[in-house]
């Protein structure tokens, strides 16, 4: 990882960059140092302007304030919509329905519901299995192991590709994909274009195959939708399955790879939920809670006085929704992570009419990734001689984990 195109932070209040390395390794603290200081909402001049608001208030009204806040484009970048020419406007936008605006995001948002309910999620809990235990067969006799370049990383991947029709051995694009869209932001637009490019010719390629030979899979399903009784476009179709790419892998790898971390890091706990699996799904909610890998982000519609700071039409206002569960305000002692915490209405999936929409299926990854390495590594920790990296940008999840294998099963 490197710098930014901006250059070294000289202060996180007022030129934070939340794509420079530092930022997600040391999150927690600078949090923590901002409000000691008594700044609930930073700033920074960077990407043409972006607040920061680190109090759960301010990120609920945001989130629920349709009428000053654009989702037109979620993940702040150097280019703002208006200098996008091909961009899709509001209120579809280019990743609908999260980019979307009402009305048209309600109806977007419709059509995507059944493919993501519990009847149709459940049952694909025993392949999910099956997948994590091929992956850890895959580090069978090995005591070191980098858990998210080797488990955590390849679920989601493998879920989503199968979801939508594509190919799971292009497992690799997938995430060379993600991390230009959610981890490169400060790097050069140029290198960054390259990608967006190769993005859209691999998915205009796949869609026009669906097209021509319908099958069982999400692609089709869109192709085969209606939005107030017209066919969606390929380019919205297109624009559907690079939100599920991006929002169903980085993220869900993100909070299998936090739980892991936590899991390696607390001794304790480790035990507990080796003990005790049915104690898992109670436990990945915290884990939701304390280490939320999400920080969305939203347009301002037209110069607006919030809480006391003068935004400027398409400034960025990110949404850290981490931050928001980590108000004291909201949870009792919200820095100690609680295996059993009973009060637990957190904001990992977001709020507002944007919640997440894969959440049922996230929450599936999660308990069965987490459950599957501790039945298959009861007792594992951190190798220390090894550094954790974490990803830049908008979702926070280790890059590397080195862990050594105490105790395995196999």
């Amino acid at each position: 990882m490197t710098d930014t195109v901006y250059g070294p932070v000289t202060d996180w209040a007022t030129d934070f960059d939340h794509g420079a390395p530092e930022y997600n390794a040391n999150i927690y603290k600078i949090w923590d140092d901002l409000k000691g200081a008594g700044c609930p909402i930073a700033h920074t001049d960077r990407y043409g302007g972006t607040w920061l608001p680190l109090t759960h208030e301010m990120v609920h009204e945001i989130a629920y304030d349709t009428e000053h806040f654009s989702s037109r484009n979620v993940v702040v970048n150097q280019l703002k919509p208006s200098e996008i020419e091909d961009a899709m406007p509001a209120p579809i936008g280019g990743a609908p329905p999260i980019t979307s605006d009402p009305p048209f995001h309600a109806e977007a948002r419709r059509l995507l519901l059944p493919a993501f309910s519990p009847k149709k999620i459940d049952p694909l809990r025993e392949e999910i299995r099956r997948m994590c235990n091929e992956l850890i067969d895959n580090m069978a006799g090995k005591s070191d192991i980098d858990a998210a370049l080797e488990y955590s990383q390849h679920i989601p991947v493998m879920v989503i590709s199968t979801m939508a029709g594509l190919p799971v051995e292009d497992g690799d694009l997938f995430r060379e994909w993600v991390h230009a869209i959610l981890s490169g932001i400060g790097e050069s637009r140029e290198s960054r274009e390259a990608t967006f490019l190769g993005l859209d010719e691999y998915l205009n390629k796949h869609v026009q195959d669906h097209i021509e030979n319908p099958r069982e899979d999400l692609i089709s399903y869109l192709l085969d939708a209606e939005i107030m009784g017209n066919k969606l476009s390929p380019e919205h179709v297109r624009g559907t399955i690079i939100l599920l790419i991006v929002a169903g892998i980085d993220t869900t790898w993100s909070g299998i790879g936090n739980s892991l971390w936590h899991l390696a890091t607390n001794p304790v706990d480790r035990r507990r939920l080796s003990e005790n699996p049915s104690m898992i799904p109670a436990a990945v909610e915290e884990f939701l809670r304390a280490y939320a890998p999400v920080t969305m982000a939203r347009l301002v519609k037209k110069d607006y006085e919030f809480h006391g700071v003068q935004m400027k039409e398409e400034d960025w206002v990110l949404l850290p929704f981490p931050a928001a569960n980590r108000d004291e305000a909201k949870f009792a002692n919200p820095a100690v992570v609680d295996i059993e915490r009973e009060e637990n209405r957190h904001a990992a999936f977001g709020l507002g009419i944007h919640r997440c929409i894969g959440s049922n299926l996230a929450r599936l990854e999660m308990n069965v990734a987490i459950e599957v390495f501790l039945e298959r590594f009861p007792d594992f920790e951190l190798d220390t001689n090894e550094e954790v990296t974490w990803a830049t940008g908008q979702v926070r999840g280790p890059r590397r984990l080195p862990i050594r294998i105490l105790s395995s099963k196999d």
